[in-house]
């Protein structure tokens, strides 16, 4: 081949290489924005940019719709991830309750009988009505790995108030990106013959992105009946981090990180 065509051929590969690149890190980067009539394609990339940071001794299981690092200790997850849109708030299907063992936890996941008897709900850490725009994800929500034990009053209280309020602000926003779970310590009383831990707290912490804004709220929760407003419960992603020694979005940039876990701005969130 003469150098000119070479060379020729040379740049025109080095483009479409550099247009192929492109079009990858541009397909990530709208992964995190997709709706429902999109390819449903799940970015595992886009999603680790947004986990807690794991531990050296711990691992991610990866369901379609969420993410969780289990711990075996306590017999649920340490703290669950999935992804909200607008467009799952349609309902098109209804809850079947198939409450089953989790195959994915190599280890066993809690069971039937760890709740049978022992006073306390299943409570959803992903909510099964924020997934009834899918069958599958509407099923998935329903493995022991994804449940925990709380106070009926909770559960089907201030904890469920929270869960439909985080539904509305997705009517506000583009997409929210959601960590929940609860406190765990090893001083936790224990349900069932796989000893699963009843935590004293749950919390919540979602990020929600609009047009160019990104905003942060967090929750947390003690595990008892409450009237009080959900208001009263927002704690700042920072002093959240403290508590639970959990340390969130540490893959974000520094400044917007800051921004958003230093502060709790009720103002930027709707409460009717």
């Amino acid at each position: 081949m003469p150098n000119t065509r070479k060379s020729i051929f040379k740049t025109g590969l080095f483009i479409l290489l550099v247009s192929g690149i492109s079009i990858i890190v541009a397909f990530s980067i709208e992964d995190t924005h997709q709706s429902v009539g999109s390819s449903n394609f799940k970015s595992a990339l886009s999603d680790t940019l947004f986990y807690p940071r794991i531990d050296s001794v711990e691992s991610v299981i990866h369901h379609l719709y969420y993410d969780f690092v289990y711990d075996e200790q306590h017999e649920q997850a340490k703290w669950v991830f999935y992804k909200l849109y607008p467009s799952y708030i349609v309902k098109s299907f209804e809850r079947k309750n198939d409450f089953r063992s989790d195959p994915s936890v190599a280890s066993g996941s809690a069971d039937h009988s760890d709740y049978r008897g022992s006073g306390f709900d299943r409570g959803h850490l992903m909510p099964a009505a924020d997934m009834v725009w899918s069958e599958k994800a509407l099923s998935e929500s329903f493995y022991y790995s994804n449940m925990s034990p709380q106070h009926p009053s909770f559960n089907r209280g201030i904890w469920k108030r929270l869960e439909s309020r985080v539904r509305k602000w997705l009517s506000q926003a583009d997409s929210l990106y959601i960590i929940t779970g609860p406190k765990l310590n090893m001083r936790l009383n224990t349900i069932g013959h796989n000893e699963v831990s009843v935590p004293e707290y749950y919390y919540k912490v979602i990020l929600k992105f609009h047009q160019n804004n990104t905003d942060g709220i967090a929750f947390l929760m003690p595990n008892q009946s409450s009237k009080s407003d959900l208001k009263d419960y927002v704690i700042t992603i920072d002093a959240l981090e403290e508590n639970l020694d959990i340390d969130f979005f540490h893959n974000m940039n520094d400044s917007l990180q800051s921004s958003i876990e230093r502060t709790s701005d009720h103002s930027k969130w709707s409460w009717k």
